[in-house]
């Protein structure tokens, strides 16, 4: 019996369309990410993994670290048309043996939020994910109190698969929750479609 996995192996790819671009993350978007994140001082938020200034080479170090270990690829997200560095997202927990991936870290420029940045991004991802690499599921994770984040999450079309109790730590040194969704390859055509009719329709 042949063992599940992708198509082909994940690696350090640059996607384009919506409006984004998500490029591999480098030590050279250090300076992008700390302007970001100091659009609405993101590290004050205790449900989220943004840096503090002073973090974000470190921030960046260990994102690398993942890539290299071979469990994340790390996105920087750019404006496609000024290159601007709006955010940061990456694919985390590979797990190649049974194609599984999943999508987090992501954090956006306090301006860009409730934009058309988050869906054009996860569409990107998405469609790497499941057309390309081959994914049999994509997961996400959130802070039980990120209510924006399971919203989100939600907006997409993934399924809530349930709550891991007492399961990492916060900045503030607390314990969190931690809320699991996860979106399967045969739901992701009719999740494709909604993506794309909400980039498509006009916004208020």
């Amino acid at each position: 019996m042949s063992t599940p996995g992708f198509k082909q192996a994940p690696h350090p790819v640059t996607l384009e369309g919506h409006g984004v671009r998500l490029v591999p993350l480098s030590p050279e978007h250090s300076a992008g990410l700390r302007a970001a994140a100091a659009d609405g001082e993101l590290w004050n938020l205790r449900v989220t993994s943004v840096p503090e200034p002073e973090q974000t080479e470190t921030y960046v170090t260990q994102a690398l670290q993942g890539r290299d270990d071979g469990h994340m690829l790390p996105f920087a997200v750019l404006d496609a048309a000024s290159g601007t560095v709006l955010g940061t997202t990456r694919y985390h927990d590979i797990v190649p043996a049974v194609a599984r991936l999943e999508i987090g870290y992501t954090w956006y420029a306090r301006s860009h939020q409730r934009t058309r940045i988050n869906t054009s991004c996860k569409l990107l991802l998405l469609e790497h994910a499941f057309d390309v690499l081959g994914a049999g599921v994509v997961g996400w994770r959130t802070d039980n109190y990120n209510h924006a984040s399971q919203r989100a999450i939600e907006r997409l079309g993934a399924r809530r698969d349930g709550v891991i109790r007492h399961h990492a730590l916060r900045r503030d040194g607390t314990v969190r929750d931690t809320v699991m969704y996860s979106l399967l390859a045969g739901e992701w055509p009719e999740v494709r479609a909604h993506l794309l009719y909400q980039l498509q329709r006009p916004r208020a």
